[in-house]
């Protein structure tokens, strides 16, 4: 298992969770709203329509070689139409500011996230480094450079 070491912003609440697994098998951890002090009883309404940057009051040591991935969580997609606009999001491994989920409402209707509300997954998946070799011309293939939609015919 790979190490994630987590510090808190200054001023987040501490009674929110950390990243934590929903099961033993799921493969994201949740992530939680962390919002500053003058919202965390309203909350942020979100409106058909908008997006936010929203708070977790995280910063997150992701190890090298490896990305954090962003991910909507399937509930809130499917009842409500709320998403991660950038879908997945990435975390570089040298990113050292607070995390930020950018969520959007897809919905018709107004949505209150809450204080520490889960309202993305956390992914960490491996990363392999490439080196750019520029050449002539590609191996061919069958699909070559057939693009969107090309494949189902």
């Amino acid at each position: 298992m790979v190490p994630l070491t987590i510090v808190r912003v200054q001023g987040s609440d501490p009674a929110v969770a950390l990243p934590a697994r929903a099961t033993p098998h799921s493969a994201g951890l949740d992530l939680r709203t962390n919002l500053e002090k003058e919202n965390r009883a309203d909350g942020i309404l979100l409106g058909p329509g908008e997006r936010r940057l929203i708070p977790t009051g995280l910063k997150i040591n992701i190890p090298h070689g490896y990305e954090g991935q962003i991910r909507s969580r399937s509930g809130l997609a499917f009842k409500h139409g709320i998403s991660i606009l950038n879908s997945p999001g990435t975390i570089d491994s040298d990113y050292r500011g607070e995390v930020g989920i950018l969520l959007i409402n897809l919905g018709q209707k107004e949505f209150r996230i809450r204080h520490g509300d889960r309202i993305a997954q956390l992914v960490i998946c491996k990363v392999e480094g490439v080196s750019i070799v520029e050449v002539d011309t590609l191996s061919p293939t069958l699909r070559s450079e057939g693009g969107f939609g090309s494949t189902g015919r």
